[in-house]
């Protein structure tokens, strides 16, 4: 595998493994299957390695997503994104944008398969379209298309979402922690936006909201009282899809972790990931 510089575009096969399934294990079994293939595959006519590699990646992420949409329509509960670990802490390298965070991976989970496939092919690793159309089954000019409408969707998607600046979010996730930490209601519905959304996967696995959770007061009232039953010992900053985020933990491992969409220095979503079959890697 010398000849495809494995080691170098690894990362770039996990992240397009992982933008388009959003889940950490899925994405590392795409990987193991990828190194595989390829190393009983024909390399004589591979003059890109990092687009090759990536499109195989591609390839076997889709056949998974689209079974995945059937899983996702029977979950107990919302589902979101597995929180992937970045940050100069890390282990294993990934290449970070904003198309790995929580918001973004929302939005793109709200695409047609076909639409995330040539968005994340073309628009965030340069494939050219007739190879996404390789991966698609259809032309050159349906799958630039398929990732015309996507970018429109995305872009709409960044203008109403707003990104924070990394100090901000700073400030305000620290300020969030300790109000979390210290049940201070009045202190968490001033950090929050009145027409804040919290949205919890337990994945039927862990004890969560069932349904989004409309409204400062709500949410403010909902945290307090989880902290209270829930006797966990700490609460700490993570870097998950490349920005921050917060970890929970008790008895020394992470038991959910929150992201969370600010705006104007309050919170205007909050994305719980409970399930403990999503935090195992953390």
């Amino acid at each position: 595998m010398e000849d495809l510089d494995w080691e170098t575009n690894r990362p770039a096969v996990f992240g397009a493994a992982y933008r388009l399934l959003g889940s950490v294990a899925e994405a590392e079994d795409v990987v193991q299957d990828v190194w595989l293939r390829a190393s009983k595959a024909d390399r004589s006519g591979v003059h890109d390695p990092r687009a090759w590699l990536v499109t195989i990646a591609a390839r076997l992420a889709y056949n998974v997503l689209k079974s995945a949409r059937v899983r996702r329509e029977e979950y107990t509960g919302p589902w979101l994104p597995e929180p992937l670990p970045t940050g100069p802490d890390v282990a294993d390298r990934v290449i970070v944008d904003d198309s790995v965070s929580t918001a973004m991976l929302l939005v793109m989970e709200e695409l047609s398969p076909p639409e995330r496939v040539a968005f994340v092919l073309h628009d965030v690793f340069d494939v050219p379209f007739a190879q996404v159309a390789g991966v698609l089954g259809n032309s050159a000019a349906a799958a630039r298309k398929l990732a015309s409408r996507a970018r429109g969707r995305v872009a709409d998607a960044r203008a109403a979402r707003p990104k924070a600046s990394r100090a901000e979010r700073e400030r305000v996730l620290t300020a969030f922690r300790a109000a979390a930490e210290g049940g201070d209601i009045d202190r968490l519905v001033r950090l929050l936006h009145p027409g804040a959304v919290y949205v919890a996967d337990g994945g039927g696995k862990a004890v969560a909201s069932r349904r989004p959770i409309t409204g400062a007061d709500r949410i403010a009232r909902l945290l307090a009282g989880v902290a209270a039953r829930s006797r966990t010992d700490r609460i700490g900053l993570i870097e998950v899809g490349g920005e921050l985020a917060l970890a929970t933990h008790r008895d020394g491992r992470v038991v959910w972790v929150d992201t969370l969409e600010i705006a104007d220095g309050r919170v205007t979503a909050l994305h719980r990931v409970a399930n403990p079959d999503k935090l195992g890697h953390l």
